[in-house]
């Protein structure tokens, strides 16, 4: 399978905007989960010109915006009013931007005082695709309704090495499994459950999130696992990209490249100083 294979779409406006809208409304959803779970922390979002425009909490990482430029219009207004609506809730500003998004922003985010400060590969492949690798003895599931918990103390539990991080995930978990059109999933092992992930759908793409692995149980396969079958799921719901994010240059991106996914872009996180 090559890049040039047709069964992977061209890397367009038009990629580019099923990507964007995908993400963005998969971490509108989780908004709306942290709102309905936590709502002394007024999590909310909206749309500013088509651009999805997230607070999440002060500090949050998807307390940002997603589609500037290539789901709606970039000019000083549009971002004006962002900007309005970030500072009532005293969050700094930040815009995921794709390259192929309104060039003007290349321009107008730097007059408005934005620097760059994170690269993010935007990554898809088919879900048709078989995923290459040996089979294993893992089994993977959907979780049931009362694994909530279960589920986010075994993401946790991949994070373990670093104690601050683990809790944090473990809280972001239990957010995630409940946000309206995630599917969270679970790696076993002999019945133990050793891997997640979780699988968001828009429209005709999937994203792929979540992925955790429980030291002692990896280098099993438990990933590999996952990932097959939550293409099969997503393929079976209408779905016929995948997608998922990862730091340009990192084992993240590495393992996705094996694993069929190609860069579609690089992405760029733009933020605004507080004045």
């Amino acid at each position: 399978m090559t890049r040039s294979d047709p069964e992977y779409p061209l890397s367009d406006l038009a990629l580019a905007r099923r990507l964007e809208a995908a993400e963005g409304r998969a971490n509108a959803a989780f908004v709306s989960s942290r709102a309905r779970l936590q709502p002394e922390v007024g999590a909310t979002w909206k749309e500013v010109a088509g651009t999805l425009v997230m607070f999440d909490g002060v500090g949050s990482p998807l307390t940002q915006t997603f589609g500037l430029g290539t789901l709606g219009t970039a000019d000083d207004g549009t971002l004006g009013e962002i900007e309005a609506f970030m500072e009532e809730r005293g969050a700094h500003v930040y815009h995921e931007v794709s390259p192929l998004a309104d060039s003007s922003l290349l321009l107008l985010l730097p007059a408005r005082g934005y620097w760059p400060v994170e690269l993010t590969s935007v990554m898809h492949r088919p879900t048709t695709i078989a995923v290459p690798g040996a089979e294993s003895q893992v089994r993977v599931r959907r979780i049931e309704p009362g694994e909530v918990d279960l589920w986010a103390d075994t993401a946790a539990r991949g994070w373990g090495e670093t104690p601050e991080v683990a809790e944090f995930m473990r809280a972001f978990g239990t957010i995630t499994a409940r946000a309206e059109g995630t599917v969270p999933f679970l790696a076993e092992i002999d019945g133990e459950p050793v891997a997640t992930g979780a699988l968001a759908m828009h429209g005709d793409v999937a994203l792929l999130a979540g992925a955790s692995t429980v030291p002692a149980a990896r280098k099993q396969g438990a990933q590999r696992a996952l990932l097959q079958a939550r293409l099969r799921y997503a393929a079976e719901h209408g779905c016929d990209l995948a997608m998922m994010g990862a730091e340009p240059g990192s084992a993240s991106q590495r393992n996705a490249e094996r694993q069929g996914f190609r860069i579609a872009y690089t992405r760029i996180k733009w933020h605004l100083p507080p004045a």
